[in-house]
């Protein structure tokens, strides 16, 4: 009872802090923002991967690993599964002639899961799904000398509830499926002033989006010997498509107090543009490893989106193309001795990765990648099947050439797993 208090006190926690910037990425102005993750702790600190599913921890990325959950006791079969994740993430911009640091702090997800018997599990919860958080200053002189100052800045996001069930179908063998409900609020201002000039100019754009898309998952992981089993997992997550509901102003202000003088809403009926539709292409993602239960896991994944078909035709940025994007993630984890009950280290479970992002999005002609190293611990929670995932990310995002930013960041993820037993028979003695 305490512990579903605590999910509905960090629920509607979760409600307010998903209004909150999730970013710093001058970036996150392409497309509806910056992509997150979308995966627990324990899958971020093996490179992301999603290929790997066991019996108490969640898959936000692979809904058939759901068909995994259950721990058996005795004759009673089934748990629960609350988990929530936290980040903390410091970055470094660097220009080709300025850099300057800044953090963000974001709740990540908010999850529950749970076992309907063997074979056939259920999850739901809410995550961000990308988000939009900027606020670039850039100075240039006009063709009579007088300095021009140009402010853009962003914030907003889109969220994504989700359902999802995972099912045993044959031995060793699962399908999955998760339903995603999209929506959110973008802005983007852009503000210019003229030096000695009264009045500035302000162009205010907002999007409501919202829309739908679907994650199946094909999910084998048979026995390879006693000792060794296989995961194999192919995934593909449908396009989604969104539409977003657009407003846009046009406003002069005083420049010594910011006061708005003038308003002028923007006919978006008569440009086409009031009512437009994103479409995020489909992703298909491969992956594969092995392991030994309760002991160490290895594997790999690859993903593919045909980002080429992508735009956003409210924005109409001249400086941005996309092309096909990928993802290419390795990682696994380690527990010396998952049994030990005069060790705790024994019972740790270490875990690392690496990533490697293609983002599909070409920037002055420039790709922008992203590489992350990634390391962590879980460990347990007493002799329970709860535990405490840490886990830390280093990363490098763009390029200093082309005018463009080159971001560094350390990440540091906590989160928490809490797991409970149900279903299960009252025996009186």
């Amino acid at each position: 009872m305490v512990k579903k208090f605590i999910v509905a006190v960090l629920f509607f926690t979760a409600m307010g802090l998903y209004a909150q910037n999730g970013t710093v990425s001058p970036y996150s102005y392409f497309g509806i923002g910056e992509s997150r993750t979308g995966t627990t702790v324990e899958h971020q600190m093996m490179g992301a991967l999603g290929v790997y599913g066991d019996s108490i921890h969640l898959n936000l990325t692979n809904p058939a690993a759901l068909s995994r959950l259950g721990v058996k006791v005795g004759e009673d079969y089934g748990i629960t599964i609350y988990t929530v994740g936290v980040s903390h993430n410091r970055i470094r911009l660097k220009s080709f002639t300025e850099e300057e640091s800044t953090t963000v702090t974001n709740l990540d997800y908010l999850s529950l899961g749970f076992s309907l018997g063997k074979g056939f599990g259920v999850g739901f919860g809410i995550a961000p799904f990308s988000s939009v958080g900027y606020d670039v200053i850039s100075e240039s002189t006009n063709e009579n000398g007088a300095l021009v100052t140009n402010v853009a800045a962003g914030e907003g996001g889109v969220n994504r509830a989700y359902f999802s069930l995972g099912y045993e179908f044959l031995k060793n063998l699962s399908i999955g499926v998760t339903a995603n409900l999209n929506f959110g609020t973008l802005e983007y201002r852009n503000v210019q002033s003229v030096e000695d000039v009264q009045f500035g100019t302000r162009d205010l754009k907002n999007s409501k989006v919202n829309g739908m898309d679907f994650n199946y998952a094909l999910y084998y992981t048979p026995a390879i010997n006693e000792k060794y089993t296989l995961f194999a997992s192919a995934r593909v997550n449908t396009q989604a498509n969104l539409t977003s509901k657009n407003t846009q102003e046009l406003s002069s202000f005083l420049v010594s107090s910011e006061q708005i003088i003038e308003t002028i809403d923007v006919d978006l009926d008569a440009l086409g543009l009031r009512n437009t539709y994103l479409k995020i292409p489909t992703t298909s993602t491969f992956g594969i490893g092995i392991g030994q239960n309760m002991k160490w896991f290895l594997g790999a994944e690859y993903s593919f989106q045909s980002m080429g078909s992508f735009s956003n035709d409210f924005l109409g940025s001249d400086n941005v193309v996309y092309q096909n994007a990928g993802t290419y993630a390795f990682g696994g984890s380690f527990v010396p001795d998952a049994t030990s009950f005069n060790n705790y280290l024994k019972r740790v479970n270490y875990r690392a990765g690496v990533r490697y992002n293609k983002t599909g999005m070409l920037v002055n002609d420039t790709e922008i990648n992203n590489l992350g190293i990634t390391f962590g611990l879980g460990l347990p929670l007493g002799r329970s099947f709860s535990n405490l995932n840490v886990g830390f990310e280093f990363g490098k995002r763009g390029t200093t050439t082309a005018d463009l930013i080159e971001e560094n960041y350390f990440k540091i993820n906590i989160g928490m797993s809490f797991n409970d037993l149900w279903f299960q028979k009252r025996k009186i003695n």
